[in-house]
């Protein structure tokens, strides 16, 4: 998606703090952290939002969880405890349309 802030910096034509990628997600350090560990968590190919992921393809779902989760280990907030967000569509606080999740953690977050 040619105007998409995440496909761009899946592309390389926006840096970014890359902490994972493989052939299907892109993971990288949020630029505006809420705690000490943010990072979002996509998947390479351009889906608006979660309910445009057509019923064949959710299986990027697990995959990007399979990646939540070894980045958890890897960041150390694992055993600590971490939340993992998505937002859908503007009411739900979604502002880049390019389906991606949050892992945030690394202090006591609020309930």
């Amino acid at each position: 998606m040619p105007d998409c802030l995440f496909c761009k910096i899946i592309n390389g034509e926006i840096p970014s703090d890359k902490v994972y990628e493989d052939e299907i997600i892109f993971a990288f350090k949020d630029i505006n952290p809420k705690a000490p560990v943010h990072l979002l968590i996509i998947p390479k190919k351009h889906y608006p939002t979660l309910n445009d992921i057509p019923d064949d393809e959710m299986g990027i779902i697990a995959e990007i969880h399979n990646v939540i989760k070894k980045l958890a280990h890897e960041f150390g907030v694992a055993e600590s405890g971490y939340r993992v967000l998505t937002n859908v569509n503007r009411e739900g606080g979604q502002v880049v349309f390019h389906v991606h999740y949050h892992l945030i953690g690394g202090r006591q977050l609020p309930t």
